[in-house]
């Protein structure tokens, strides 16, 4: 009766929040969850994840594992784009000349608030790689002699961008290649290796979560080694917050790169640029911008994008925080373990990325051993998905080789993971 209770709670008090304004957290989160359990008690609750799986549109036809693409908005989110939707087409330009600004620098402020950074070093964007384009083609602190970084791991998008910005200022370009599945020291000292080797570093990309597989690199680490060293860090975040629970504080980067359409739960369409104050000056702005303005939002440029999902964000973030980010890191880390740790002994099988726990997202990556080709693992999700009917996503951007990549959400049941663990025991068996 108790988390029936609590769902109700929480039910009515996501139903009250405006829908441009930001609730606190105590005003939508009290006793919401359960304040007598721990987040590593709660994201074993079956029962109060199955209560938040009531707050969704759910989704009954398949076992669907691939959530990493863009996230579900939350009922009471979806209500509040429709109605922001509506307001925006009946008002059209008097809205838009005379109210978006208030709202949309409301919605700016949530975000910067949440990430704990000032507003003038957090802007929204369309998606994280729209801040990532504007970085790199507006990024100015390269010499003929310097040299820049990336990895294997990082989104592919991204490294064709390193790579265009290795040719476009002629400095010489270098990817590396991580671990297939490593520790947290093996990362570091991927890295470390890579600083000693390259002394003309000047500027690296760094992910968060691996979009390949759910590896969480030890980034405030890494990134206080590059900055010893005078290398400038670009963090990509478009993966990790809302599937990890930090600040900006926690990643140690002066720049980084979100998404919040896909873990915060907000609608398509809306990322995020940080860029910490005192480091803007290597970046110009937007052409036209004041070049002497230290504030990212002038790096920047909207032109006419989607005014409703912008200001429906501080509802998805009511929505983030009533349900908790540490309580959401746990259940997805939960679910990742309960199906890895099922299938990682047979020695057929591979997991990808993590070996530690330190290192783990609610994201996995598997394969059958030596069967890394495209064509072997578009083989295996066609019959994950025909056979058993779970969906999952081909990945193809290491140089290992591909890879499935599983991704619940937290609403996900755990009988979906164990029929995940027992399909791949059965395929295994057949190699």
């Amino acid at each position: 009766m108790n988390s029936r209770r609590h769902f109700l709670k929480l039910s009515a008090s996501l139903s009250t929040v405006s829908l441009t304004g930001l609730a606190t957290a105590n005003t939508i989160t009290q006793g919401i969850p359960d304040p007598s359990k721990s987040s590593f008690d709660l994201a074993r609750d079956e029962n109060h994840w199955q209560q938040i799986r009531a707050l969704f549109p759910v989704q009954d036809e398949l076992i669907n594992l691939e959530h990493g693409y863009w996230g579900k908005m939350a009922t009471v989110v979806e209500d509040a784009l429709a109605t922001n939707t509506h307001r925006i087409n009946k008002e059209l330009s008097w809205y838009a000349r005379t109210q978006y600004k208030s709202d949309f620098l409301a919605a700016r402020k949530s975000v910067a608030s949440a990430l704990n950074a000032n507003v003038n070093e957090l802007m929204l964007t369309r998606n994280a790689t729209e801040s990532f384009v504007n970085l790199i083609t507006q990024y100015k602190g390269l010499e003929s002699t310097d040299a820049i970084l990336w990895a294997d791991s990082d989104y592919p998008s991204f490294q064709k961008m390193m790579a265009w910005l290795a040719k476009e200022h002629n400095v010489k370009g270098h990817k590396i290649t991580l671990p297939a599945a490593g520790t947290h020291e093996d990362y570091i000292n991927v890295y470390k290796q890579a600083f000693d080797r390259m002394p003309n570093l000047k500027l690296m990309l760094l992910t968060h979560v691996s979009n390949q597989h759910g590896l969480v690199l030890p980034v405030k680490a890494i990134s206080e080694m590059a900055k010893a060293r005078g290398i400038q860090v670009i963090c990509d975040c478009a993966q990790s917050w809302g599937l990890l629970d930090f600040t900006v504080d926690d990643i140690g980067a002066d720049w980084a790169v979100f998404n919040l359409h896909k873990w915060i739960g907000s609608p398509v369409g809306v990322g995020a640029l940080y860029m910490r104050t005192g480091t803007m000056a290597p970046v110009s702005p937007f052409p036209g911008e004041d070049p002497n303005d230290e504030d990212v939002a002038n790096r920047v440029h909207l032109a006419t994008s989607d005014f409703a999902a912008f200001i429906t964000v501080p509802k998805a973030l009511a929505v983030h925080q009533a349900i908790g980010g540490s309580n959401k890191e746990a259940r997805l880390t939960y679910l990742r373990d309960s199906w890895v740790n099922e299938v990682q002994q047979l020695p057929q099988v591979e997991i990808l990325g993590a070996k530690e726990t330190d290192n783990a997202s609610g994201m996995g990556g598997f394969r059958l051993r030596h069967a890394t080709s495209k064509e072997a693992v578009s083989q295996l999700q066609s019959r994950l998905q025909n056979e058993f009917g779970i969906f999952t996503v081909l990945r193809d951007s290491l140089t290992s080789g591909c890879c499935i990549r599983v991704t619940p959400q937290i609403f996900t049941p755990i009988s979906h993971i164990h029929a995940l663990s027992d399909a791949i025991k059965t395929i295994a068996s057949t190699q």
